[in-house]
């Protein structure tokens, strides 16, 4: 396994993250793909054989029960606190993001994941209806106080993420360390914004769904997965633009036949390639994490990383909730990821 550090932070990531959306019950109203707490157990055993120790979550995800099944896995497996890097997020709560809220449930999610502090506390959106000042000094006050070791943000317009760090320069406040943005062959419009801005700040760049939700792992659009039939989030996120993302999906398959592995090996080898600190995959079995991890062994060249972007073309925004006023665009009010 390969580390490095989290921003300018000294925290210690692997190079892969595991993510918690896959872990917790069955809720009718959320995904129907998740798995139980044993389930859950044996694949953070099998990523920490591997030497992966980045797990992120969300005070959301299957409605608090990802937290709570990865606190409980961790308690069972005997984990030594130091040797995880917990990663959790707010703003999908009453209040958003109000210091109010972030007080509140920082304090729930410490309880569910059965810890003292998270060593990432992560914006789940930009808030439109809290001042910036307000969240940015709530943030500080959790860093403060111990409760968090960094911060992080996620799927927002690059203008918001750079005034949020503006305005914890000027004022004194912990910086945000990094940004789990919304990026993979099938998804690029934040290489026009927001990445540059992360790499102006020194900060790590750890995107969710670098596997499109399961498009870049197989040659055919659809599959009889539960996830496939049951995900609305993706089908939200990705339907849409099937037929300008199939060529690229094609492209995936022929370098994975001439390297000989699956297509997912290069869909995660791009994102490396493209020096991209920790992709966040989401594993519903133990197999996954070595699926994911085999992937780190891909090195594609550069003529490869070109011929796999040359077909992309813009896309609308997919991730950043919509301004207030303005008739969102495809897949901005897609809440969870």
């Amino acid at each position: 396994m390969e580390y490095t550090n989290l921003g300018t932070t000294d925290i210690q990531i692997s190079k892969l993250c595991i993510g918690g959306m896959s872990f917790g019950k069955v809720f009718p109203d959320f995904h129907q793909w998740v798995i139980d707490q044993p389930s859950t157990q044996a694949v953070l055993a099998r990523a920490l054989e591997l030497g992966v120790n980045f797990f992120d979550t969300a005070n959301i995800y299957a409605h608090g029960t990802s937290e709570e099944f990865i606190g409980q896995s961790l308690k069972n497996l005997g984990v030594k606190r130091e040797d995880v890097v917990l990663a959790s997020k707010v703003y999908f709560n009453e209040g958003h993001l109000s210091r109010e809220a972030i007080m509140r449930e920082i304090d729930s999610t410490l309880k569910r994941l059965q810890t003292d502090y998270l060593d990432l506390y992560i914006i789940h959106r930009f808030d439109y209806g809290t001042p910036m000042e307000e969240t940015m000094a709530a943030l500080d006050e959790l860093a403060r106080a111990g409760k968090v070791r960094a911060l992080g943000a996620s799927a927002m317009y690059g203008y918001q993420f750079h005034d949020m760090q503006v305005i914890a320069k000027e004022q004194g406040l912990t910086p945000f360390s990094s940004m789990q943005l919304h990026y993979n062959l099938l998804y690029r419009e934040d290489e026009r914004e927001m990445i540059p801005i992360c790499k102006e700040w020194n900060v790590s760049l750890t995107p969710y769904s670098p596997l499109a939700s399961g498009h870049l792992t197989r040659p055919t659009w659809n599959s009889e997965s539960v996830r496939s039939t049951t995900d609305g989030t993706m089908r939200n996120k990705y339907d849409h633009d099937e037929a300008i993302d199939m060529p690229i999906v094609a492209r995936v398959h022929e370098i994975a036949e001439k390297h000989g592995v699956p297509m997912a090996d290069i869909a995660l080898a791009w994102h490396w390639a493209k020096g991209i600190d920790a992709p966040i995959v989401g594993c519903s079995k133990p197999s996954r994490v070595d699926d994911a991890v085999r992937a780190m062994d891909v090195k594609l060249t550069a003529d490869e990383v070109a011929y796999l972007e040359e077909p992309y073309r813009p896309h609308e925004l997919v991730g950043p909730k919509a301004r207030p006023g303005e008739k969102p665009l495809a897949g901005t009010n897609s809440n969870l990821k």
